[in-house]
């Protein structure tokens, strides 16, 4: 197993946010061509937090172990 797959196998809180931010990054490339500019600056600041989670989350992982 690769190490980025056993991380995010033995780490729960980063898999959490991981899917989370699957999950917007395909509600935004299915749906952004009809979001409204308010909507997709809230994607923005969302994508941003989320990719902030998952730093936090692997960060924070590496520093446990």
């Amino acid at each position: 197993m690769s190490k980025a797959k056993a991380e995010r196998r033995s780490n729960p809180s980063l898999r959490e946010v991981l899917d989370e931010l699957v999950a917007h990054v395909r509600h935004v490339a299915n749906d952004g061509k009809t979001m409204s500019q308010q909507d997709l600056d809230y994607a923005q600041e969302r994508l941003e937090w989320l990719a902030e989670e998952v730093w936090r989350a692997v960060t924070l992982g590496r520093n446990r172990n």
